[in-house]
């Protein structure tokens, strides 16, 4: 019935889960929350990324510009970004920005002292805050640490130099893209696939074959033994109707039925390393709660816009 809302209750499940990585299924809801939770995940969630740089000297190829870029894009580790002051909200320093509670300070010294080439890279930043650390990006399975050089910012050679002081602050991706915690975030409808076993039954074998052959994806498979068809992986269909196509040119129509389940979504989430993925969900979350609060307390534009600043007037596309 139109004009008529219900409450439903969100299910999750989760399917894999490591430290910049994670599969879950969201079930029982509609595209609005997913895609929702996806551009929060992207664009809301806070991170620390380095947002002021002082360079003392520089005597390296790059010029100031191209290293204060570089060094902003580089991901650090940001547990302690939601209980951090934006620096515009910052009491403590009047909006300056350079206190503990809004940023973090890192200092680089580096100078090439002979003839091989000598690299610069994120390890050389030492910072106030040990919490806040440029991600190491090292293989910890391996056990040899000796291989993680960091994330190359500039290459010396002799004689060359630098000498910078950097300051980090909090921010979220819709700002700059340097704050986003995602690498990728993604989701895709549930494939419902429906096999119709007598129309299958009327195929030979080599009309089977070429029927499977012809999804991009390796959705279906041949049993070996009973020469069946079968759902060999669901979630790789990728909605092209290839084989539907395939289907209607065999003369067969209705011999798969593929249909998108609308209230059930498979979330792949990769994260840059500032925070781990399974935290990145947990913070997208409490964002889009606060978000939802912010609309439910005051309907009124005006009112929230002056309650809640900027995020009023987002909520509402401002």
């Amino acid at each position: 019935m139109e004009g008529v809302s219900y409450q439903r209750f969100p299910k999750i499940k989760i399917r894999t889960v490591k430290d910049d990585f994670m599969k879950f299924e969201l079930r029982e809801t509609d595209a609005s929350i997913a895609n929702a939770l996806r551009r929060v995940m992207i664009a809301e969630v806070p991170t620390i990324a380095i947002d002021l740089v002082e360079i003392e000297v520089n005597s390296s190829v790059l010029n100031d510009e191209f290293i204060a870029h570089r060094l902003g894009l580089i991901p650090l580790t940001s547990e302690r970004a939601m209980s951090m002051r934006f620096s515009r909200d910052c009491d403590a320093c009047d909006g300056d920005g350079q206190c503990e509670y809004c940023s973090v300070e890192f200092h680089l010294r580096a100078k090439c002292i002979n003839d091989q080439t000598l690299d610069v890279t994120s390890k050389d930043l030492i910072g106030s805050d040990s919490t806040v650390l440029p991600v190491d990006f090292s293989d910890s399975s391996t056990g040899d640490g000796s291989e993680n050089r960091g994330i190359i910012i500039v290459k010396l050679r002799r004689g060359q130099e630098l000498i910078l002081r950097a300051i980090a602050r909090k921010g979220i991706g819709k700002d700059h893209a340097k704050w986003s915690p995602a690498a990728t975030v993604t989701f895709m409808y549930e494939p419902d696939i429906y096999i119709n076993e007598e129309l299958m039954e009327t195929l030979t074998l080599e009309e089977k074959k070429e029927f499977v052959e012809s999804s991009p994806t390796k959705v279906f498979d041949i049993n070996p033994n009973t020469h069946q068809v079968y759902v060999y992986d669901a979630e790789a269909y990728t909605y092209d109707d290839e084989v539907l196509k395939k289907a209607d040119a065999m003369g067969k129509p209705g011999l798969v039925t593929i249909q998108a389940k609308e209230d059930s979504f498979i979330f792949t989430v990769e994260t840059t390393g500032a925070i781990k993925a399974s935290q990145l969900f947990l913070n997208a979350i409490e964002v889009l709660k606060q978000k939802l609060d912010a609309v439910r307390l005051s309907a009124d534009t005006v009112e929230t816009d002056e309650q809640f600043g900027e995020l009023g007037a987002h909520m509402r596309g401002g």
